[in-house]
């Protein structure tokens, strides 16, 4: 894995929007999905997995006690999708991960902690627009024909299983993949990587310009599936001495906790690190 060490606050905008430039639109639309992290040794590990112990095994009895105890009005929740991307969105151990179309968002979460100052942070990027050219055909076809780039909840609602169109109405209800385990039977003998976007639940995310990532098999981490698709991905790594500039930058820039997390607890942490010594 080749990681491209930035040197200079100028020498970060030029990697962050390279490759933005669509020539077909003649308009700066970037195919890329950021990822920020505070450790550049941090793996691109999902909830899930950080929980620990046979996690595989659990993830389903997680969700389905989620959806139990939850305070839903009846009908509220649609799909399995919409269940998993509001459980990721409440803090439950998902196999989503959480990914911005927002470079200066994933900057953020690489100088939010100031406990880290003093290690070198990473900026994941993400050509989403490739992974998914590399689709199984049925999730491509779904996207072709909806003519999306990313998924939507409702559009993988919509998902069948592998097998032939059924003769009857009745059966193609039944062939609608409802469940993980039919999505996972859907990479067949190749494991893929699928972004989608989440309903706008809360300005939380509308403001992180926010979308998630899945892959078929929950116990894959996603960077071995990426060490064999280079092509889709490279690493910008932020020498902890250039994370204060990037920092107050940033705040000058109003990309700041209050901003991406509207409320109480998000002006708190926002105060916290502004006040607080640089030392």
């Amino acid at each position: 894995m080749t990681d491209i060490i930035i040197s200079s606050w100028s020498q970060l905008q030029e990697e962050l929007f390279r490759g933005s430039w669509n020539e077909t639109l003649c308009r700066y639309r970037s195919p890329y999905v950021f990822r920020g992290l505070s450790d550049s040794h941090y793996r691109l590990e999902t909830s899930l997995m950080r929980l620990g112990g046979p996690y595989w095994q659990l993830e389903r009895h997680i969700l389905r006690n989620f959806r139990k105890y939850m305070q839903a009005e009846p009908g509220e929740i649609e799909s399995f999708w919409h269940l998993l991307a509001v459980a990721q969105h409440h803090g439950l151990p998902t196999r989503l991960m959480d990914w911005t179309y927002s470079p200066y968002v994933a900057l953020h979460f690489t100088t939010a902690n100031i406990e880290k100052f003093n290690i070198d942070g990473v900026i994941w990027v993400v050509d989403y627009e490739k992974a998914h050219d590399r689709l199984p055909h049925t999730l491509g076809e779904l996207l072709r024909e909806e003519g999306a780039q990313a998924f939507t909840l409702e559009l993988l609602a919509r998902l069948r299983s592998r097998e032939c169109e059924p003769p009857s109405r009745e059966k193609a209800f039944r062939n609608f993949v409802e469940t993980l385990t039919q999505f996972d039977e859907l990479a067949e003998n190749e494991e893929f990587l699928l972004f989608l976007e989440p309903p706008s639940i809360n300005d939380r995310i509308v403001n992180q310009f926010a979308l998630f990532s899945v892959m078929p098999n929950s116990q894959r981490v996603m960077d071995d599936w990426l060490s064999k698709n280079q092509d889709l991905f490279r690493r910008l790594v932020i020498p902890a001495d250039l994370k204060w500039e990037c920092r107050d930058k940033l705040d000058q820039c109003n990309i700041t906790e209050r901003v991406l997390f509207p409320g109480l607890d998000g002006l708190g942490s926002w105060l916290k690190r502004q006040y607080s010594p640089k030392s």
